[in-house]
């Protein structure tokens, strides 16, 4: 079951754009030990698989998430909220937003990989129905740091109510 969102008064998810680029930059390095830089972020966007989005509140940059479309599924690859927006919804609304691009016919998952350290990210993901798959030995280019492995699986809510054929025939 997701966490509910405190607030999210005026919150717009949209797709980033190039002039989003110096605040997102400045969330990532106030989120992260070894943040991307502009290169990693550019790198990643000029693939054609690789979809970044932000959160924006009263014109503000108020979080960001990068993520690959895959055939069967979703990896997101970088995810931040501002410090002074945190524990606000912004999170939940960006998560729920990638989750209404799953379905059962195509991308049917989410995944990503979250730092051992990362504390308020692997229990942030863990309310949001995540569940840790499995741990990535010395996953991390920059420290001998493991990851957790944790995806979200769709489930079809639409699911209907099973008939019992032989009542319908014989009524």
């Amino acid at each position: 079951m997701a966490a509910e969102p405190t607030q999210n008064t005026g919150i717009h998810i949209r797709w980033m754009i190039r002039r989003d680029m110096t605040d997102v930059l400045n969330i990532e390095t106030e989120s992260f030990e070894f943040p991307w830089t502009e290169e990693d972020f550019v790198r990643c966007l000029r693939q054609r698989n690789c979809i970044g989005m932000v959160a924006e509140q009263d014109d503000e940059i108020v979080g960001f998430m990068i993520y690959e479309l895959h055939k069967t599924r979703l990896h997101i690859l970088n995810f931040a909220v501002h410090s002074g927006h945190r524990r606000e919804g912004v999170g939940n609304l960006m998560v729920e937003k990638l989750k209404s691009k799953l379905s059962t016919q195509r991308r049917n998952r989410i995944v990503l990989e979250v730092r051992e350290t990362n504390l308020d990210a692997q229990l942030f993901f863990q309310q949001q129905d995540f569940l840790a798959l499995s741990v990535l030995r010395d996953f991390y280019d920059d420290t001998v740091e493991d990851a957790y492995l944790m995806q979200h699986r769709f489930v079809d809510q639409q699911v209907e109510e099973p008939v019992n054929r032989i009542t319908r025939l014989a009524g």
